[in-house]
């Protein structure tokens, strides 16, 4: 069998990252690259009998989980301008004329529109901002945000 590259043993390397020259430093085998699978059975059969000399070896993949959305809405009252809810929807949405007009004759007709889903901290930014422009422009428009 003619022997034309040859590796290390993954599993140690992968286990304990210790390879030198002459081969694993831990069994002292090198790998075909055909018989790799194979041979890394044996080694992981192998290395099962370590945990009997307290040696415990196990990956913990974190766990990361996307974060909940809030949805923003506007609710309606009879005292914003239209102007201005379409202003707002352009400044603080970024909805273009079209998607502004939309929104706010949605928030006209049915009493509150949904402006926009984001993260629970984009949206209490966005929720604020609204509010403070809102009543420095002397407008009662209420902005508020509920969880998906």
């Amino acid at each position: 069998m003619s022997v034309v590259s040859l590796e290390k043993c993954l599993l140690c390397h992968y286990l304990y990252a210790r390879i030198d020259a002459s081969g694993c430093i831990r069994c002292g085998v090198y790998f075909v690259p055909e018989n790799t699978l194979r041979e890394t059975m044996v080694h992981e059969n192998e290395h099962e009998h370590d945990s009997d000399r307290g040696l415990a070896v196990e990956t913990a993949k974190p766990e990361v989980a996307r974060p909940p959305l809030f949805q923003v809405l506007l609710l309606n009252d009879d005292f914003t301008p239209m102007d201005f809810v379409v202003e707002v929807l352009r400044g603080f949405f970024n909805l273009d004329q079209e998607q502004a007009v939309q929104v706010m004759l949605h928030v006209h007709t049915r009493g509150r529109g949904v402006c926009g889903v984001f993260t629970r901290e984009v949206a209490e930014t966005k929720v604020t901002h609204v509010n403070e422009y809102s009543r420095s422009h002397q407008h009662p428009l209420l902005c508020t945000m509920e969880k998906l």
